[in-house]
Order: C-alpha cells, then structure tokens, then sequence
C-alpha cells in the first residue's frame, strides 16, 4: 500500500492520516443517520468497510458476567463469536477479559486457542482475526471489537492501527450516544413530574386538598379510566378539571361453547 501511494507522488503518512479522519467522519455520519440508537452497529459497518481485509465485523459486550454479541456485520460472524461463547476461549475474550489486542495470522494452527481456531477456520472459513478492548467507562459494560477475515494474515500492520484506531474513536462515540439518550429519558422523566407536579397544584387549589390528596385522585383516576396519570395531569392543566368517566373498552363477540349450541332444546 505504500508503495502505492510512493508511486503516485503521495506521502504515505499523510495518506494514512486521512484514511484514519475519513473513518472518524463516517462512523460520525453513520451514528447520526441512525439517530444515535444503535451506535454499535455503526460501528462495525465502518470498520469492516474501512479495514481491508475484514469480510465482517462484531461487537461482543461483557455484562453481569455473560457474554453476548450485540452488532455484526453478519450471521458468519455471529456464528464465530457464539463459538468463543460455546468454548468460554478466543481472541474476542481474551482480549475484553485482559485488555490487550489480539491479531491471529491463522487461526488453525495458533496454540492459544486451539479449539476455536479449528472450529471456526473449518466451519466458517475464516482464519486471521483482529479483536481490541473497548473501553465505555460510563455505561457499566465492558466491549470487544472483532474483525474477521477469510485469507491468513489477511491484515497489515496498517490494518491493525486502523483498526485499534476506531475501536478507540468508536466507543468513545458510543458512550456519547449512550448519554445523550440518557440526558433525553431524564429530561422526559422531568417534564413529566413537572405536568403532575402543575396538576396536583391545580387541584390542590380547586378542590382544597393536601398534595398527597391530589396525588391521590391523579392516581386512583388513572387506575379506574385506563388512563397514564401524565396524560391526566396534562388535561387537568389544560381545562382545570379532571375527568373521572371510565375509557370503555371496545366489546368482542363471543361465541358460546358448542357444547351449549349442540344441546337440544327442552
């Protein structure tokens, strides 16, 4: 590859600079195309697109104890990662477990993990990997970037950094994500306590009750019209009153038994 860019007149540096920009930026646009709920999965599309090599990417978390897979690229991959499951050994594990990066040039015959690399190289066809640590301190999980290619030493030292490079950009883009979804569920919760909070005030004021009596009536309608006592506090808000008429539910037909339909009449 750096031959490549010598011959056009390039510097290769500068070239491998602006691979690496180009991936932050994609990832960037790719997390904001999906409105920041599945980070991860953005994630390993760009990866794999981004490293050559990689015929699939994955994302393995460590939560309570238990692995599980929660972004790939496809159901090859899936299957590679659920092995390392099956056989509590890989480089996936290892590398989440002991916070080191692993690139196996062919999983076949590395001792490390001997059953894992048979399995996968003979049932999947895939024999060289790259697996980082990735590090989402404000989430409670711990994250493993997994990319797997079909060649042995499929992937360069060039690779490696690209890859370690958006393993470490990626979960730093993924804890954003996952904080600006919290920040959206806290300000939704606060809007909501602040419209009871109003409505409780309204008919403390209506109807002379304490605040646990008004906390009560929200309640208590809630339970016997079928309603969410946010949208009861917003219409007691809006029109002062609070409307007590039961949410009829809709009537369904039933047919009596055949046993009862079958029997003649007296």
């Amino acid at each position: 590859m750096d031959e490549q860019y010598s011959e056009m007149g390039l510097d290769p540096g500068v070239e491998y600079l602006r691979d690496v920009a180009e991936g932050f930026a994609q990832l960037g646009r790719r997390v904001e195309d999906e409105g920041g709920h599945d980070p991860f999965q953005a994630i390993t599309s760009v990866a794999c697109e981004r490293v050559q090599g990689a015929v699939g990417a994955s994302i393995t978390t460590l939560r309570y104890g238990e692995f599980l897979t929660v972004a790939a690229t496809d159901e090859r991959v899936r299957r590679a990662d659920a092995i390392q499951f099956e056989l509590g050994s890989g480089p996936c594990l290892d590398a989440i477990v002991t916070s080191t990066m692993y690139s196996p040039c062919d999983l076949r015959t590395d001792d490390r993990w001997p059953a894992y690399g048979r399995r996968v190289a003979d049932e999947l066809g895939l024999h060289s990997m790259l697996s980082y640590r990735m590090l989402l301190p404000s989430t409670g999980t711990v994250a493993g970037l997994n990319l797997y290619a079909e060649a042995q030493g499929a992937f360069t030292e060039r690779d490696t950094m690209i890859g370690l490079l958006l393993a470490t950009h990626g979960a730093l883009v993924a804890t954003a994500a996952f904080y600006d979804r919290h920040v959206q569920n806290l300000e939704r919760a606060l809007r909501s306590n602040r419209g009871i909070g109003t409505a409780m005030g309204v008919l403390m004021a209506n109807h002379k009750v304490t605040e646990d009596q008004a906390f009560d009536l929200l309640r208590i309608t809630s339970q016997n019209t079928n309603r969410k006592i946010v949208d009861l506090a917003h219409e007691v808000v809006q029109t002062g009153a609070l409307d007590v008429t039961p949410h009829q539910r809709p009537l369904v037909a039933v047919s009596p038994p055949d046993s009862l339909t079958s029997r003649p009449l007296p």
